[in-house]
């Protein structure tokens, strides 16, 4: 954000500016005092187990300008402190973003999907990267506190955004999608995560088909053209559209050569042939790259240079990271898990070159209601085809377990947390093999690595 006043973001807040010298400049918006820095602007956000409201005092002993907040702010704050008062802090947050948004100048790519979310940002970013001055969603800021916040993260002077928003309630996107005002929508595909709160698929298809609504004719919607559910994308949208997949589309990825330390592959279709190198295993992440270059490609970049630009790519923490202990290659995704990138993580597994053993540990899958049965189920099955050993962590994922003993997998373990599992994986593993470790954020997977020695 470029510095601004307070009296003009109570404007565009809509707060009501009670203390402090309207003249006084903001630099940046920050919700989380342990993280402010001098001259940033407070947002005081409530949540189920917290008020940022109590920590008003906090924030001005760190060198905030001020703060936007919905309650009676304390005594003794500094007469200098900007008091920008609402009746709620997180409506304000949202105009703020929505006017700055409006401000700004830039090419707006928006991404969604079931999956790969995260990682088609950090791909859409490297690829922007190489030509313009982009801003990105930090990690995975991608809700109604954190796309607001992430807009606000940008400069005037900024060419291109890519912006990651998510959802797991009907309704969101389409807000989320108003104030990013996208002008290239990408959706990485249509799958299981956040169905308990939906109820099918085609409803979740629905949810995230409202993006497309955002687009103006003269923007692009880039989709995976293997999904089933292109039809109905497609209606929905009076924009261009670009598919993208493997053997159809208009950007193709053919020749995949998977290595442990990521894929090479070549792109073909209406923009040229290029080699490009993915420093991420996975057929999958593949295809979130296309998804990238297609928004490259339609923004004026070559497909040279924007499949160079793939090399370079930074991935967020916990998305198939490649990490070496003890000779054991492991394999990091822990951030998050549904049934279709549970699958999808093992069949990148399986596929990478190396004799060891193929072993999985994987925990529970949120958010599935109903459909968790035929998900755990899925996912044990594949477990079956492609893994030498399996180990389930918490009673959740113990229906896995189950259904890949059924299978025929022999070597099949249920453990109680992670440390458990940590235990178990460091008295089995032998130098060479190969481990993934994954399941839904909630589930803490990450523990393992930090007690496996």
């Amino acid at each position: 954000m470029n510095p601004l006043s307070l009296q003009t973001i109570a404007e565009m807040s809509q707060a009501s500016l009670l203390a402090g010298n309207p003249d006084a400049l903001a630099f940046r918006v920050c919700k989380d005092t342990r993280t402010i820095l001098p001259g940033d602007l407070y947002v005081a956000i409530r949540g189920e187990r917290f008020d940022g409201n109590h920590y008003l005092q906090e924030a001005a002993a760190k060198g905030a300008v001020g703060a936007i907040c919905d309650t009676e702010a304390p005594t003794g704050l500094p007469a200098s402190f900007g008091v920008l008062s609402t009746s709620d802090s997180l409506s304000s947050l949202t105009l703020f973003a929505s006017a700055w948004r409006a401000r700004l100048g830039l090419r707006s790519v928006v991404i969604t999907g079931s999956n790969g979310k995260t990682s088609t940002k950090d791909f859409a970013k490297a690829v922007m990267s190489s030509r313009f001055k982009t801003t990105a969603t930090q990690g995975n800021l991608n809700n109604h506190i954190g796309l607001p916040l992430s807009i606000l993260a940008a400069n005037a002077d900024d060419e291109v955004s890519v912006w990651e928003i998510g959802m797991n309630h009907r309704g969101e996107i389409s807000m989320l999608a108003a104030i990013a005002r996208p002008d290239i929508a990408i959706i990485t595909g249509i799958g299981t995560a956040h169905v308990e709160y939906l109820g099918s698929c085609e409803e979740i298809g629905r949810e995230k088909g409202d993006l497309l609504e955002r687009l103006p004719s003269t923007g692009c919607a880039i989709l995976p053209a293997h999904t089933d559910f292109l039809t109905e994308l497609r209606a929905r949208t009076s924009a261009s559209i670009l598919e993208v997949g493997f053997g159809q589309g208009n950007l193709r990825a053919t020749q995949i050569r998977p290595e442990l330390t990521g894929s090479h592959f070549v792109i073909e279709g209406d923009f040229g042939t290029a080699e490009a190198f993915l420093p991420v295993p996975g057929k999958h992440m593949v295809g979130n790259a296309l998804l990238a270059l297609a928004a490259g490609v339609t923004s004026g970049i070559s497909l040279t240079d924007a499949a160079a630009a793939l090399a370079g790519v930074e991935l967020t923490g916990g998305r198939l990271s490649l990490l070496e202990r003890r000779g054991i290659t492991l394999l990091d995704d822990t951030y998050n898990a549904s049934p279709d990138s549970m699958v999808a993580a093992l069949e990148t597994l399986a596929a990478l070159p190396g004799a060891g053993r193929r072993i999985a540990v994987l925990g529970k899958m949120g958010e599935l209601g109903r459909y968790a049965a035929a998900g755990y189920e899925r996912v044990g099955k594949s477990a079956a085809l492609l893994l030498s050993t399996l180990i389930c962590v918490g009673p959740e994922a113990g229906v896995m377990a189950e259904i890949a003993k059924r299978e025929g997998l022999a070597d099949v373990r249920i453990v109680a947390d992670a440390l458990a599992a940590a235990t178990a994986l460091s008295s089995l593993v032998q130098p060479g093999d190969l481990v993934l470790l994954k399941a839904s954020r909630s589930a803490h997977m990450e523990e393992v690595l930090n007690h496996f020695n």
